[in-house]
């Protein structure tokens, strides 16, 4: 059977009601048994404000009405948030008006490292770093075993992995805080990620945002712009190739996607998949993908540059909280109010902004 993947163009107007049209299309409750715990894996990209760098309220209100529609209780559905060394959840879900949607259904609210025990994970399936990374182990949190997990990203760019979505939006809920480690070996990660995901969830499902959408060096310093589509899948992989395909990448050029569609994972040729709701075969974007900035070059010289002899020393030692403090110093303290602040406010003057303010 083909892998199928559902793409909407949606307004302000009837998103809500556009995500429940999207959900069915993509029959997504074939993928989600009722009687399990169903993780909302919000992405948190920073704790500020910026549009396209974090799941939508409107994204996250879509799905919740549509599972309570169709039966979920609500009592077995939560909001999952992890966190960085350089992101506070809390501040991201208070900043991108998260924690009202889940308040507003009375859905519990789990925050991973907080209170909630991670286990040493012994994967079935191959392997191709996490392994390396970690000798000591592969931890990951002990509630994900045998729960449903919704993946809400958005559609944006991404300086490592030149998108990022469903299966990068593993990344921040599986692992821990160190999972900076991998930035080395993210393509092989998220690939691994997605390996383990099969292993332990009662079922999988993403539902993509790209009402706003963000171009140049994310998942943070973009450039956003409105497009208004939505998508979504059972298929990781065959979401991101598609979300590849509309922002004007190949696919089958980004490694992580190849990776996973050589070794089963999923459908990465949008020449081989279902693709429902929309006509994209003409979407191109044009997007720039992988442009740096000062924080990401310096990153770039350390994964794969002429500092790499030096990574150990300088992420996991004493010394990488100097890493960490830069990375806070550029982004929060010069990037974002001299340079992100305008285009925050750009896009709040738009349609899409005027309903983010009033959630």
């Amino acid at each position: 059977m083909k892998s199928k993947v559902a793409v909407l163009k949606t307004s302000p107007q009837t998103v809500l009601e556009d995500y429940k049209k999207l959900m069915h299309l993509a029959d997504y409750q074939k993928y989600l048994p009722k009687d399990k715990d169903t993780a909302l894996k919000i992405n948190i990209s920073w704790h500020h404000f910026y549009p396209a760098c974090s799941t939508t309220p409107w994204q996250l209100e879509g799905v919740i009405k549509t599972l309570l529609g169709d039966g979920y209780k609500a009592e077995l559905i939560h909001g999952c948030h992890n966190r960085t060394v350089v992101v506070n959840s809390h501040r991201g879900e208070e900043n991108n008006k998260h924690k009202p949607v889940i308040e507003k259904y009375g859905l519990r609210n789990v925050h991973l490292y907080e209170g909630e025990e991670w286990v040493r994970y012994e994967p079935k399936g191959k392997m191709l770093v996490l392994p390396e990374v970690f000798p000591q182990g592969i931890q990951i949190p002990r509630r994900m075993i045998g729960e449903n997990i919704i993946h809400l990203p958005t559609m944006k760019t991404h300086v490592f992995t030149t998108m990022t979505g469903a299966m990068k939006n593993a990344f921040g809920g599986l692992l821990h805080e160190k999972r900076h480690w991998t930035h080395s070996v993210i393509h092989e990660t998220l690939v691994d990620l997605l390996t383990i995901q099969k292993e332990i969830h009662s079922g999988i499902f993403a539902v993509m945002d790209g009402t706003f959408v963000g171009d140049g060096p994310g998942p943070r310093c973009m450039e956003p712009s409105v497009k208004g589509y939505i998508l979504a899948s059972a298929d990781q992989v065959a979401i991101d190739a598609v979300s590849a395909k509309m922002m004007g990448f190949d696919p089958l050029s980004l490694k992580f996607i190849r990776l996973a569609h050589e070794m089963g994972l999923g459908c990465g040729d949008v020449r081989e998949m279902e693709i429902v709701g929309e006509d994209i075969s003409e979407i191109n974007w044009r997007f720039k993908g992988q442009q740096n900035t000062f924080a990401s070059k310096g990153q770039k010289m350390i994964y794969w540059g002429p500092l790499k002899p030096l990574e150990k020393v300088l992420l996991r030692t004493v010394l990488a909280p100097w890493s960490y403090v830069a990375s806070i110093l550029y982004h929060d303290y010069y990037w974002y109010p001299f340079v992100g602040r305008p285009r925050v406010n750009a896009m709040l003057n738009t349609e899409w902004g005027k309903l983010f303010k009033q959630y």
